[in-house]
């Protein structure tokens, strides 16, 4: 029987809160576990975030859990996207996929486990992870618990609300362009893409060239930060090695940063319109940060933004094809049309049909431009933008049974400040500092130097306190 008061702890504490409440021996890893699923239960149906409850095996690995461990019973949801939890679905929310099942753990999912974070179920993602939206065939759209009819972003589209709405405090999210920091702006929490490398991907060798990157959604920077310091690592021969600080990113976090130098643009580097919320909410940081006593000055990225979109699109056609052409190896059959969304389809085709020396030479343009974006930046110890140029959008505008890759691409427009930092390797997180006039949340990106998670995370945990979403909870929630 799970209490009122429980229920409200819970729904309440950010994890390290609820892992201290296990830690002191004032409520058990099952307490928490049989807390979660009563509010999944409950919210669920209304969002579609959890799209495989994992009740058994989470109550089953409750029991076992270690309660010294950093997340100490911690209910967690995994993304249905590339990691392997063994024993559960991996789709990838393909038809093509939808009878599989991982076999193995990969290199972060021991973390997680190693970390005492609970498995109660799995979130809903785009299939293939190639929207900025959450509304895949197999199965179905992901609610925003802010606002009916607008998407809660993507691909961790179903983490970001499972978090919003209080299901779990914490949820795995990846990111090949935007696919953290996207939906924790949509939703309202906090979406940290981390530096090229500091996850590692094995048993995996690398993908998209370092462009993609695993960590986190929450509803804290200090969740944020200590989940880092449970899953960050690279391991022996892994192709991207970061520095790594003295000491612990959720020390690190909490203490104030020293005066930085800030640079931040409201200009989108494509040419394109910004909403007025938007930048009302940049420009509110940037006072904040400046009251904080940091020297900030704009500045615009000088990036020929569709040009280079195009670039990394197409190398990620590539990749995404060889991908399908192991995975057939699994499935025994090739992929057909029917398989797959239209969208992922034609990303299939071009990919077959690239030349090996169009593609190297692709990587090849990425690599300088990532050199050129890092350069133009290495003034600042930070770099304020928009998340999103505009408000959510609402469903079907990014459809993936468009054919026309290069039609449906174009409208990644939104995002224009979020692929950059794919590229350049950089740190860049989203925190939920603005709200429209509608109670929509508006993320704000800060980006920082290569390796520098803990700058950023310091300036973070100042602007959480200085403009607190803490209070704020959505119409649909626990």
């Amino acid at each position: 029987m799970v209490t009122d008061s429980l229920l409200k702890t819970y729904t309440e504490s950010d994890a390290l809160a609820l892992a201290d409440l296990v830690h002191r021996g004032e409520v058990s890893p099952a307490e928490l576990t049989e807390a979660a699923i009563t509010v999944i239960e409950s919210v669920n149906p209304a969002l579609n975030a959890v799209i495989h409850r994992l009740y058994d095996m989470a109550r089953a690995q409750a029991g076992a859990v270690d309660k010294s461990a950093p997340f100490a019973g911690v209910p967690f949801l995994l993304k249905e996207l590339a990691s392997s939890w063994a024993g559960t679905p991996n789709t990838n929310s393909s038809f093509y996929l939808k009878d599989v099942v991982a076999d193995f753990d990969t290199e972060v999912v021991r973390r997680m486990k190693k970390a005492g974070l609970v498995l109660v179920g799995k979130s809903n993602a785009p299939e293939n992870g190639w929207s900025i939206t959450t509304e895949p065939k197999l199965y179905g759209t992901t609610k925003n618990p802010w606002k009916e009819g607008i998407t809660p972003g993507g691909s961790s589209g179903g983490a970001a609300a499972a978090i919003a709405s209080r299901m779990v405090p914490i949820a795995e999210a990846s990111d090949g362009a935007g696919s953290i920091r996207v939906p924790a702006s949509c939703c309202g929490i906090v979406g940290l893409k981390p530096s090229r490398g500091r996850v590692s991907l094995a048993p995996f060798g690398d993908y998209w060239y370092g462009g993609a990157y695993f960590l986190c959604c929450s509803r804290s920077v200090r969740d944020t930060a200590a989940y880092l310091d449970a899953v960050a690592g690279a391991l022996p021969g892994d192709p991207y090695t970061p520095p790594v600080p003295d000491g612990s990113w959720l020390t690190l976090s909490a203490k104030a940063p020293r005066k930085l130098r800030i640079g931040f643009t409201v200009t989108p580097p494509n040419g394109t319109a910004i909403d007025p919320e938007v930048k009302a909410a940049v420009l509110a940081t940037v006072a904040a940060l400046e009251g904080l006593g940091h020297h900030v000055e704009e500045h615009d990225m000088p990036l020929d933004a569709d040009g280079v979109w195009a670039t990394y699109t197409n190398m990620t056609c590539v990749q995404t094809a060889a991908t399908f052409d192991y995975l057939e190896t699994l499935i025994g059959r090739p992929v057909a049309p029917g398989d797959v969304e239209a969208v992922t389809w034609a990303i299939i085709e071009r990919g077959r049909a690239t030349s090996g020396t169009r593609h190297i030479s692709d990587v090849e343009r990425l690599r300088q431009v990532g050199r050129d974006i890092v350069g133009d930046l290495d003034g600042y110890d930070l770099f304020v933008t928009p998340t999103l140029t505009q408000l959510p959008r609402p469903f079907g505008f990014y459809d993936m049974s468009e054919t026309d890759i290069d039609r449906y691409n174009a409208k990644w427009t939104d995002a224009v400040f979020a692929f950059p930092f794919n590229i350049s390797g950089q740190p860049a997180i989203s925190l939920p500092l603005g709200w429209s006039k509608g109670g929509v949340p508006i993320g704000v990106q800060l980006v920082g130097r290569y390796g520098d998670e803990a700058t950023v995370l310091a300036a973070s945990t100042q602007l959480e306190q200085a403009m607190p979403w803490k209070e704020r909870r959505p119409p649909v929630s626990g």
